[in-house]
């Protein structure tokens, strides 16, 4: 869809959710616990098949495939479905979990975990999804941050996150981290005079979790970055497919595409400070 015709859309929509009573209720989700259940259970089954791949002595999931290699190092970005099907359905809800790789070379590994935990940049390495970042607290390897980020596809959808951050060396090559969202809260109205919160878990369901597993390996002549992000959305609700599939179905892969993208750019430049 040319550019025009996306923000003709997005005013059309917000048209209607002023003008037309019962629309922005039509568009309403709300987080269930049976949602939140089947979440965990996700989580707790990755993280249990990343126990079983590092006890296996398998660190990169990249390099199960000697062709990821080969199109890492010519400065493709992966990004592929942990599983058959990149959805999960589940009880008033979606599971979307892909995994992703890049490749950056010239730098070490010191350099790109400097580089990812400059938190309080983020709103600038990893702009323009990342409106605003700072960290909040930290206790050794253990990261408490603050994110805003701005969702734009079809419509823009804008959300304060809070994120727990740990990372563990593995060895003098190879780093890993997780992440676990600790708060999601969409924004209403973002950057105008009447903005606010809307209630947690009581929004519009565009994105109420996200937890990523990160995995960094310095060989070949620079570092390896590979991640892999499970998010929770709402479910598509019928008769509003054509606004609500792009953002919570497309969305999760381009994300994660442009996460590894910054992340490229970003240790790039910060090696030369």
């Amino acid at each position: 869809m040319p550019a025009y015709g996306t923000e003709m859309l997005s005013r059309l929509i917000a048209l209607a959710m002023a003008l037309l009573p019962g629309f922005d209720t039509a568009l309403a989700a709300g987080l269930t616990p049976e949602t939140t259940q089947a979440f965990e259970r996700h989580i707790r089954a990755v993280e249990a098949q990343v126990d079983r791949r590092l006890a296996s002595g398998q660190f990169l999931w990249l390099t199960e495939d000697t062709g990821r290699l080969q199109s890492l190092r010519a400065g493709q970005i992966l990004a592929e479905p942990a599983a058959q099907d990149a959805e999960t359905p589940v009880p008033h809800g979606l599971i979307h979990d892909w995994l992703g790789a890049v490749f950056i070379p010239g730098v070490t590994l010191p350099n790109v975990i400097s580089a990812v935990q400059d938190y309080d940049r983020h709103k600038v390495a990893y702009g323009p999804e990342v409106v605003d970042s700072r960290l909040l607290s930290r206790t050794g390897s253990d990261f408490h941050v603050y994110l805003r980020l701005r969702k734009k596809k079809v419509i823009t959808v804008t959300l304060n996150t809070e994120h727990d951050v740990r990372y563990q060396p593995m060895d003098a090559a190879r780093y890993r981290s997780r992440s676990y969202s600790t708060r999601i809260a969409e924004v209403a109205n973002a950057g105008s005079p009447g903005e606010r919160e809307l209630p947690v878990g009581e929004d519009h369901g565009f994105l109420w979790r996200l937890d990523s597993y990160w995995r960094f390996e310095e060989r070949d002549g620079g570092v390896y970055v590979e991640c892999e992000a499970v998010s929770l959305t709402r479910d598509v609700p019928a008769g509003l497919g054509w606004l609500i599939a792009p953002v919570i179905r497309d969305l999760p892969r381009e994300s994660l595409i442009a996460t590894l993208t910054s992340t490229r750019n970003y240790s790039l430049t910060f090696k030369k400070r």
